[in-house]
């Protein structure tokens, strides 16, 4: 399977990107969506969170309320790296499961995470949608109800825009209106199709 991995900073429009090739009739596996999912009520994972932060990161229907988590992994590099240890392998073993269903020409795996080492592993080729900084604070801000501090803390936290655009294959900017990004989106998925066949014909 061929697979694209889009990465991008927080607030930069991964999902905005991604919507438009799920919209082609494309496969796109989510890390946020499987990082809601290994967390689910009832999960082992919840109970561990619960068992080292207490009960105010849980909400009133039980579930995981992440920006009470986000507030204290962000500010605790400590809490951030114990978080990842228990959460990375799961996500990835449930993005992998997500991928190998894939009945697409060629799979999207959505996820900031996948620069560098980690990319080889799930993607071939990396798609970054990049926005300036004050792009994602103000996106942030108002999808999350976070302030301005706490994003920052969580740019801090990832590649910076130098790193995820030296790893690019391939670069959409983020920062004019929907109709451009419907275009680019447009222009890559017919160079991606093209790429697919190609991979395809050259496995034994």
């Amino acid at each position: 399977m061929f697979v694209v991995s889009i990465s991008g900073g927080i607030g930069a429009g991964k999902t905005a990107v991604s919507n438009r090739f799920a919209a082609l009739g494309i496969k796109v596996v989510d890390a946020d969506v499987a990082a809601r999912e290994v967390v689910r009520p009832g999960s082992e994972a919840l109970e561990e969170i619960k068992g080292r932060f207490g009960l105010a990161i849980i909400d009133a229907n039980g579930a995981l309320d992440r920006t009470a988590l986000r507030s204290i992994v962000f500010t605790d590099r400590e809490e951030r790296l114990w978080l990842e240890r228990l959460l990375h392998p799961r996500i990835g073993e449930y993005m992998r499961h997500e991928l190998s269903t894939a009945n697409s020409p060629y799979a999207i795996l959505v996820s900031p995470l996948l620069i560098g080492r980690t990319r080889g592993a799930l993607a071939t080729r990396t798609l970054v949608v990049d926005a300036p900084e004050a792009a994602q604070l103000q996106r942030t801000m108002a999808r999350d109800d976070n302030t301005a501090t706490q994003v920052k803390a969580i740019i801090a936290t990832q590649a910076s825009r130098a790193e995820r655009l030296a790893q690019a294959d391939d670069i959409i900017v983020n920062d004019s209106d929907f109709a451009a990004l419907d275009t680019a989106v447009a222009r890559l998925h017919a160079r991606y199709l093209e790429l697919a066949r190609q991979a395809l014909h050259v496995e034994p």
